[in-house]
């Protein structure tokens, strides 16, 4: 199908803290050339950032885990948080990592940066973008951590089998870990 697809109506039925719903009328084109009408509903979200970090000198890895109300239960995963405006990925993922773990690298040389990409979240409800990163820890150390008022997060630091072992549904989690054993696997350069 080529052409251009063609907004007919857009209206918000819900706007909340974190996403919004759009109520959308589209005219898209068809493959014998005529327009079909469909409607959608978007879920309006801001991009966000997922991390696996790696502690280099002791080679473990940080966990989290928290109520997840999509799964209804308490899920383990990886640090991850919604990006402020004018911020760009490895900003936010060291606000975010320092936010919700405490966890800061000593200096801007400490930290090196695995980008494994960014994707949609579920392109065909949502326009989140997800970037996903292997954040490479040499030295840092713990601050305070600042959660946002309704937030409740425990992370830890856990080695490499028993991250594997740990039961991890989260599909933009999945991908950095994925990502991550490559690298391990890889022969050394």
């Amino acid at each position: 199908m080529n052409g251009s697809v063609h907004e007919v109506s857009r209206t918000t039925v819900f706007e909340g803290p974190i996403f919004a719903i759009d109520d959308i009328v589209l005219d898209l084109p068809t493959t014998d050339g005529t327009r079909a009408r469909i409607r959608r509903q978007l879920i309006r979200h801001a991009p966000c950032v997922v991390m696996l970090v790696h502690d280099v000198p002791g080679d473990r890895y940080l966990i989290e885990r928290e109520y997840r109300i999509g799964s209804h239960r308490f899920a383990y995963g990886l640090p991850a948080g919604l990006m402020d405006a004018g911020e760009d990925p490895e900003q936010a993922a060291l606000r975010e990592l320092s936010e919700e773990t405490g966890i800061v690298p000593d200096d801007t040389q400490s930290a090196r940066f695995d980008h494994v990409g960014a994707f949609y979240s579920s392109e065909g409800m949502t326009d989140e973008l997800a970037h996903i990163m292997v954040i490479h820890l040499d030295r840092w150390h713990r601050e305070d951590r600042h959660f946002d008022a309704d937030e409740h997060v425990e992370s830890a630091w856990v080695s490499w089998r028993q991250l594997l072992d740990t039961p991890v549904t989260e599909s933009n989690a999945i991908i950095a870990i994925q990502h991550e054993m490559l690298r391990r696997t890889r022969p050394a350069a």
